[in-house]
């Protein structure tokens, strides 16, 4: 992935590396946000609904996004990220289920430059999270302050 704001160039795309969604992180996930919705602690319930089994929480998901897009940055891309500026568009378009495989696939579509004491500019990412089927299940888009 590349580094600075002024290296990003519109159009550029970039693929990370897979995370699957484990039993642990769905109970993690639930402890830590006080999500206990049976839709993700009660797999009897749902075995009887048209998910046919418990789903990960679509912030669980958003979460192993933004860490795998961040593991997918080299040292030097890291030292140009000042923070994560935003999100918009949110929308999880199919469940993840516990099992299921994830990655991210982003395009950048717009660059601003800014005056800012630090950061040179905003970049925005159109990002999909795909499951191990190549099925869309979070698209959203991304904000990155950058050096």
């Amino acid at each position: 992935m590349s580094g600075g704001f002024h290296e990003i160039e519109l159009g550029d795309t970039h693929v990370t590396g897979g995370r699957t969604i484990t039993e642990a992180d769905v109970t993690n996930s639930a402890g830590v946000s006080g999500d206990f919705n049976h839709l993700h602690t009660d797999a009897e319930t749902m075995a009887d609904t048209d998910f046919g089994e418990r789903i990960a929480h679509g912030a669980l998901v958003f979460s192993v996004a933004t860490g795998l897009l961040w593991q997918s940055r080299d040292g030097e891309a890291r030292e140009h990220v000042v923070a994560f500026y935003g999100v918009d568009h949110l929308r999880f378009v199919q469940p993840c289920f516990i099992g299921d495989t994830i990655h991210v696939e982003h395009e950048v579509v717009e660059k601003e430059p800014r005056d800012h004491p630090v950061a040179t500019g905003v970049v925005r990412y159109d990002v999909t999270v795909l499951n191990q089927h190549d099925e869309t299940v979070l698209a959203c888009e991304f904000l990155s302050l950058l050096r």
